[in-house]
């Protein structure tokens, strides 16, 4: 593509179509970011209801602890 100064009125409408389409897929993008983390918030306070104890474990105690009583269910 020319420079901004010589470009025709089809690139200025090709590069403008672009930007919309990352503008749109950036908006995409972090609507599923905020839909993930409000998911993963809500399933995290879901269990500290259950299980309080979790609150002063570490994230590898956590693990352990999910896989251990996870697998006894199997």
């Amino acid at each position: 593509m020319a420079d901004k100064k010589t470009m025709t009125p089809e690139e200025k409408a090709l590069l403008q179509a672009k930007h919309r389409l990352e503008s749109a897929q950036a908006r995409d993008r972090r609507k599923e970011r905020n839909t993930r983390t409000r998911r993963l918030i809500l399933e995290g306070a879901e269990l500290e209801y259950v299980v309080p104890e979790v609150r002063e474990m570490s994230r590898e105690e956590l693990r352990q602890f999910l896989s251990f009583h996870l697998q006894k269910h199997d």
